[in-house]
């Protein structure tokens, strides 16, 4: 039923509140870490692509980080570039059509994923709850 209330949202509008969002999560930072994150392109999908459920991601995920991480750069054949993407039709139903939880779950995702790129594993992202 959420999924339904989904699609009868605008994904533009979900867009842009996800953009903003992001944006004001990249000027909380420190300045450091601000001006390393604003290096990675962060990509917009409503849910993965059926590639990438095959690839074993799973449909319900909320974002995803994809290339190298910070620490790896150089020294990997990854042949992707480092981005996020951010799943906004899973954002949106996680949210249970909300608009400040899906902001909130925006910001979490964003640092989560983050997080992966400056070479964090889970343990240490659910330290600093970013689980």
């Amino acid at each position: 039923m959420q999924y339904q209330s989904y699609m009868r949202t605008n994904l533009q509008q979900l867009m842009a509140i996800a953009r903003s969002e992001v944006e004001a999560t990249l000027e909380s930072l420190p300045r450091p870490v601000r001006e390393r994150a604003e290096l990675i392109p962060v990509m917009y999908e409503s849910v993965p692509s059926r590639q990438l459920v095959r690839d074993g991601v799973e449909p319900d995920i909320l974002g995803l980080f994809v290339g190298e991480s910070f620490i790896e750069e150089g020294g990997t054949t990854d042949p992707l570039p480092a981005q996020i993407i951010l799943f906004l039709g899973n954002l949106w139903e996680e949210a249970e059509g909300d608009d400040s939880r899906f902001r909130e779950e925006v910001h979490t995702t964003y640092l989560h994923e983050l997080g992966h790129y400056l070479g964090l594993d889970e343990g240490d992202l659910e330290e600093r709850g970013l689980e």
